[in-house]
């Protein structure tokens, strides 16, 4: 059409639909950050826009020097991949010239045998470059079969628009797609260096972000309860993995001797005990031996009784000393003492024994008998505390980092794991109705993984069954959300990380 020359008004009211369905079909585009979401968005759109019977869509692989396609509209493929220099795709790739064939068949670029294997007639074809910003081609996009003629040349104008448009969009997914990866693999370093603090717990994070995901999956499909109407998003289910990934990240800010306490004493302390009774027991035969000198040079052939009675007093001496020494050992693993254990612990200490100066000193030093009476676990109060501050650790290293909008209660959720519907739990005392939903579906996972794990040094791994029944007492103790553990229990979430411990 010559400048100045009118146009047909239904031909502008044509162009003018199509350059808005472009906009709205761009901004749509623009939108979409998932590469396998947007691939077949473009696909449907440009099918419709250019009014064509089909389309389809290669990236170019440069590494290869390929054009690859995971869709192509009526062909049931899992993945396309051709040279690039083949076929007219493979042209367009290598010239970044557009190619507009009206007759497919009289073109001997054209390959005829994916018709002859489909079924399908291939009359026209437009086939364009995708450029970026360098121009570069990324890409060529191509339609087939226009329904009402051949494709013009004011179709290749558009399509080259929207190919514009579409290279932009694919860049933007895949970049989004590479920060993703650069971003998992963050985290999994991050994992990697928590366990490497604590390899007793290896694995316990990222199972725990399986059971917490798995809970969250079965609290969405829940249809009747209280939570009926509460639904995850795909980008809240990231959040809820990234949380419960790093929730004890913090643990790399707490001292390593008391991250891995396996018994009430830590090593050092049990060999200075150990060494200790030896020598109380080689002092007992020093005074022993002293007493029966005393009484063979004063009694003579008369004091043989004396002496035997000694010598039998001697044995009953120091069987009793090891059988202290026997207790304090068992007293050290981290199970809870019978009652009367803490007595006993404290008669040993008040013994005495008669150091190389001559002094008098106790058999167990106070600090030592603090920490074999510790009633539960292995850790004493000032060590609980350093322990639990990798609550507060993993916050403030979490808060550190960037987030996204949609991921930026991934600290908060984290921070919360350890609090009770009660206000009992740390490190903030939060009770029911402050902490976040996500937190509480963490605490049950958490909880149910460290009774369950048979990789810890310090206890027992629980069957399944006892620590399901656990569960119920932390319900019943107002620690835990009844529905939730109900659901984790009924849906049988819990048996998503069977197999998945060592030794299984």
């Amino acid at each position: 059409m010559q400048r100045g020359e009118a146009m047909n008004p239904q031909l502008l009211a044509t162009r003018v639909e199509k350059l808005t369905a472009l906009l709205e079909v761009g901004k749509a585009m623009a939108s979409e950050r998932n590469l396998d979401r947007l691939l077949p968005l473009i696909l449907g759109e440009v099918t419709k826009v250019m009014e064509a019977e089909r389309s389809s869509l290669f990236l170019v692989d440069r590494e290869k020097n390929e054009l690859w396609s995971k869709i192509a509209q009526g062909l049931e493929v899992r993945e396309i991949r051709l040279k690039i220099g083949m076929g007219i795709s493979g042209y367009v790739a290598q010239t970044g010239k557009v190619v507009n064939i009206p007759d497919a068949y009289a073109d001997s670029r054209f390959n005829q045998e994916t018709d002859r294997r489909t079924g399908y007639r291939t009359r026209s074809i437009l086939c364009t470059p995708m450029q970026n910003k360098l121009n570069e081609v990324i890409g060529v996009l191509q339609v087939l079969n226009k329904r009402d003629g051949v494709f013009t040349a004011e179709d290749e104008e558009l399509l080259l628009a929207f190919s514009s448009q579409a290279a932009v969009a694919i860049e933007n997914a895949i970049l989004y797609e590479d920060i993703q990866k650069l971003f998992e693999g963050f985290i999994k370093a991050s994992v990697y260096a928590i366990e490497s603090r604590d390899p007793t717990t290896s694995g316990h994070s990222e199972r725990v972000a399986i059971l917490t995901i798995g809970l969250a999956e079965n609290v969405d499909r829940a249809d009747s309860g209280p939570y009926a109407s509460i639904n995850f998003s795909a980008e809240d289910m990231r959040e809820i993995r990234y949380a419960s990934l790093l929730h004890d990240f913090g643990k790399i800010g707490v001292r390593e001797p008391v991250l891995v306490k396996a018994n009430k004493l830590y090593e050092p302390d049990l060999e200075n005990i150990k060494a200790r009774f030896k020598f109380i027991k080689k002092a007992v035969e020093s005074e022993y031996l002293q007493r029966k000198l005393s009484l063979a040079l004063t009694l003579g052939r008369e004091a043989e009784p004396d002496l035997a009675a000694l010598d039998e007093e001697l044995q009953r001496k120091l069987a009793e000393v090891d059988n202290q020494m026997a207790f304090v050992l068992e007293a050290n693993k981290p199970t809870v003492l019978a009652k009367g254990g803490f007595e006993r612990i404290l008669e040993i200490a008040a013994n005495k024994y008669p150091d190389v100066d001559g002094s008098y000193q106790p058999y167990l030093f106070t600090k030592e008998a603090e920490n074999l009476s510790i009633a539960k676990g292995s850790l004493n109060v000032q060590e609980r505390l350093e322990i639990e501050s990798h609550v507060t650790h993993s916050f403030r290293f979490l808060r550190q980092i960037p987030w996204t909008k949609d991921l930026r209660r991934v600290p908060t959720i984290a921070y919360a794991h350890h609090e009770k519907l009660d206000g009992t739990g740390y490190p903030n005392n939060l009770r029911v109705e402050d902490i976040p939903f996500q937190a509480k579906m963490m605490a049950i996972c958490d909880i149910y993984d460290a009774l369950t794990a048979s990789d810890r040094p310090y206890k027992r791994a629980l069957p399944a069954e006892k620590a399901l029944d656990i569960l119920g007492f932390e319900v019943k103790d107002n620690h835990l959300d009844a529905e939730l553990v109900r659901i984790f229990i009924e849906s049988k979430t819990w048996a998503q990380v069977m197999g998945m411990r060592p030794g299984k």
